[in-house]
């Protein structure tokens, strides 16, 4: 029997039982989990810790949580027209102000729209219509995009302290994906739903560009779950997810921390350059000499869990190992070394310009030889 079927029928035994220990699921994950059935999808339900270990918990768990997400939808996803009855008004200044409220939400949505309308541009699965369209009574999040005089409106208050209602246009780029006919509902258009409910929720990060790029794998592994079951659910169980680990790498999305040597990407940034310089001293010092700062290509690696550095599966296989990482996200570190050492010597030979193009857009390589390389470098820190 093959090494890989082996593991196939060791981790299909381990599913089975009722108590899952997380222990195993992370040893499970760290080597590539098979890519058939719902094996990724629960593995990593459980490494988010949306999943209870006890299987048996699993029903009563998973019925809570899915009416609590229809329960947002509900009362965050309102009927716009809702507003013309509030005792206020567009130009009021009143800090609490339903209608302010509403146009800096709208702001909010048209941006996040904007960014899922580009989403996975390498499959066709976002356009695709999703087989389970959510129905409400009220207005849906594209009806409020495409109202054209709310979806322009931009409210700002000047020095005065005058509120100003501007009008912009709406452009609409070549490579956005489109609405599908009415009682259809694309892919996008539901990871949009869970980014504005995540916004309207957490007010204190609300919605950040890059946002779509964290949530947009997650929502697809489990919208494409060969159960049916699970696929039903995948919109409220991407919710929960995107949300437990949002939780744990939300100060990389919070921009006053961006320089922060305790905390945040900048902490990281830091931690990423000095185990370079532990670990290729003479590449660390021919990046100095360059003046090829973290800033320029670390930033997004690391705020972005790579997801922009290589196409969809590999960032599937990739996320399969970040997320059965204990010390959350030391190993994403080690891997961006990684990723430095492998392109070592076009690094050391290219001018600065060549190099920041390598970096900002990085050359096709077998996702598996910096695996390999991230796992060297970890057992030869861990070991010192």
């Amino acid at each position: 029997m093959s090494s890989y079927r082996a593991r196939v029928l060791e981790c299909d035994e381990f599913l089975k039982r009722d108590e899952l220990s997380l222990a195993e699921a992370r040893r499970f994950a760290f080597e590539g989990i098979p890519d058939e059935g719902s094996r990724r999808s629960i593995l990593w339900k459980l490494l988010l810790f949306y999943l209870p270990s006890k299987r048996s918990d699993w029903g009563a768990m998973l019925a809570r949580q899915r009416a609590t997400y229809r329960q947002f939808v509900d009362e965050i996803i309102i009927n716009p027209q809702a507003q013309e009855n509030s005792a206020d008004h567009p130009l009021s200044l009143d800090p609490d102000s339903q209608w302010g409220k509403f146009f800096e939400d709208n702001s909010i949505l048209l941006q996040i729209d904007k960014d899922c309308r580009r989403l996975l541009p390498d499959i066709s699965f976002m356009q695709q219509a999703s087989r389970y369209p959510v129905k409400m009574a009220g207005s849906s999040l594209r009806t409020r995009v495409e109202k054209s005089v709310l979806e322009a409106k931009q409210v700002a208050t000047n020095r005065s302290g005058t509120k100003n209602i501007s009008l912009v246009q709406r452009s609409s780029s070549s490579d956005e994906y489109h609405v599908l006919p009415e009682g259809q509902e694309a892919h996008w258009e539901v990871v949009e739903r869970i980014l504005f409910i995540y916004a309207k929720l957490n007010p204190g990060v609300s919605y950040v560009q890059g946002m779509n790029e964290i949530v947009g794998p997650l929502y697809y592994v489990f919208a494409s779950d060969s159960d049916l079951k699970w696929q039903e659910h995948a919109e409220a169980d991407t919710f929960f997810c995107f949300t437990n680990l949002m939780s744990e790498i939300r100060d990389n999305f919070i921009k006053t921390l961006d320089d922060d040597a305790a905390c945040g990407i900048g902490a990281m940034m830091i931690t990423l350059m000095a185990y370079l310089k532990r670990a290729d001293a003479s590449l660390s010092a021919a990046m100095d000499a360059k003046q090829l700062k973290p800033q320029f290509f670390s930033f997004r690696w690391l705020t972005l869990l790579l997801s922009q550095e290589f196409d969809l599966p590999d960032v599937i296989r990739l996320w399969d190992t970040l997320f059965s990482d204990s010390k959350r996200f030391e190993f994403l570190i080690f891997f961006c070394c990684a990723m430095l050492i492998c392109i070592r010597d076009d690094l050391l030979k290219g001018d600065f310009a060549t190099c920041v193009k390598l970096l900002q857009n990085y050359p096709p390589t077998e996702i598996h030889s910096i695996l390999e390389k991230a796992v060297e470098l970890r057992r030869l820190f861990s070991s010192d």
